[in-house]
């Protein structure tokens, strides 16, 4: 909404929670969430067509299109619990819509929501002696965590799916002109409402397919003194295939990936597609087991015990340039280190705060330190989780001064210079390559 603002000076948008102390932070200069170029942007627009609000009932009733993007969480009860998505929220927001409707409106879906949920709010709108016309579209987003403002300012792709009538048609071209006023027209993609709702899971789940993918590749380099960099280059370079998302890592997260592949499996159950869904659990499946993969190398590493040793945590968010921890590896990465009786130091430049909430039934083991080089004080290995820039530039000369000997790394993102890391004394191990150690 804050890129629409900026780029569409002749449109009002308000942006309404219900949540008054996220508002208050939507209004100050210390936003709710840490993107980069979020805040400049804000500044810039609000006050002017750029407005935070509670005043939920007066702004459906004065908009003429609005955009449904609340929560949409796996479901964890009942029917589908784990797997089908949760539309409470989806339900709430259409009947309140309903209820402060007093003139026709343009509902857009921006929850990643399961195919046909269009059909459920429609019946939803549509109900009772309501005179008010409602036309839905399904517009999913597609930017990452870390790059949203990049990813919304120059988009690979806009999707628009409408109904094919001329209600519908009309809708989507209303919708069409305000992303037309900075996206080239070739980057605006039309289809119909069920089209436009399956390719947001299906685009995840083909992301985290690929994440997995090379994930189980670095498990065979390891065994076999191959090197997963190399291999995901060599194979990175056939145009059929492409190089990105084919970085090893300690496994997937965010508020997406496994909640949507969860979803499309639950879809497929559904429809009785079973063979279809038990390949995309797989890909879950696979995810969890690069996780624990992780932590077996770093208990095989230090001696088959971590009985009161302290590791250094580096990087808690899921991936960097957020302050995002939800699904994080680190989440359960850390929790089964505490498990094996470790002590963890962890640090993150943005996200230390939610890193709190996530392992605050953790009552003794773990500290939350934000300087790097405070956190490895004493520390027998360190466990790269999220690949900040700001790890490349640490003197790690000063920080194996101040570890315990012999002192290790888990570079989880192979993100670091394992070469001059080994030079200084380090046991470096890192994810799909041998490891370089002088035990």
């Amino acid at each position: 909404m804050t890129i629409i603002a900026s780029k569409c000076p002749d449109y009002k948008v308000t942006v309404v929670d219900i949540s008054e102390e996220r508002i208050n932070a939507w209004n100050s200069d210390k936003l709710p969430i840490f993107e980069p170029g979020l805040l400049e942007r804000v500044l810039k627009a609000r006050g002017k067509n750029l407005f935070f609000s509670t005043e939920i009932d007066r702004c459906i009733d004065e908009a003429d299109i609005i955009f449904v993007s609340v929560n949409t969480p796996t479901k964890m009860f009942g029917e589908g619990a784990g797997k089908a998505v949760d539309l409470q929220f989806i339900e709430q927001t259409a009947r309140r819509i309903k209820e402060n409707a007093k003139s026709n409106k343009i509902v857009v879906e921006k929850s990643t929501i399961p195919v046909r949920a269009a059909e459920t709010l429609a019946k939803i709108l549509h109900s009772g002696n309501n005179s008010v016309q409602f036309e839905i579209l399904s517009n999913p987003e597609f930017m990452a965590e870390g790059t949203g403002v990049r990813d919304m300012e120059a988009p690979d792709r806009i999707l628009i799916g409408s109904m094919d009538t001329p209600s519908g048609l009309a809708a989507r071209n209303i919708l069409m002109d305000v992303y037309l006023h900075w996206v080239p027209k070739e980057r605006l993609i039309t289809t119909n409402l069920w089209s436009s709702e399956l390719s947001k899971l299906v685009s995840n789940a083909f992301l985290a397919q690929r994440i997995s993918s090379i994930n189980t590749i670095a498990s065979i380099c390891e065994v076999t003194g191959a090197d997963v960099t190399e291999v995901s280059r060599a194979v990175g370079m056939d145009s059929r295939i492409g190089s990105k998302f084919l970085n090893a890592g300690p496994g997937f997260g965010g508020s997406c990936f496994r909640k949507d592949i969860l979803n499309l499996v639950y879809l497929c159950e559904y429809y009785q597609l079973n063979e279809i869904a038990a390949f995309w659990e797989q890909v879950v499946s696979l995810n969890d087991y690069q996780m624990e993969r992780f932590v077996k190398r770093i208990l095989q590493a230090m001696f088959n015990t971590l009985v009161g040793k302290k590791l250094a945590i580096f990087g808690f968010a899921f991936k960097p340039d957020t302050g995002d921890t939800r699904d994080a590896p680190a989440i359960y990465i850390c929790k089964r280190l505490l498990e094996e009786k470790a002590f963890l130091n962890i640090t993150d430049p943005h996200a230390l705060n939610n890193a709190r909430k996530d392992l605050q039934d953790i009552e003794e083991g773990v500290d939350f330190i934000e300087d790097p080089y405070q956190a490895v004080e004493g520390a027998h290995g360190i466990a790269l989780i999220t690949e900040w820039a700001s790890y490349k530039k640490l003197d790690y000369q000063k920080i194996f001064d101040k570890m315990e000997k012999p002192a290790f790394i888990f570079d989880g993102r192979n993100h670091l210079d394992h070469k001059a890391l080994y030079e200084i004394g380090f046991n470096v191990y890192p994810i799909g390559k041998p490891a370089l150690k002088h035990l």
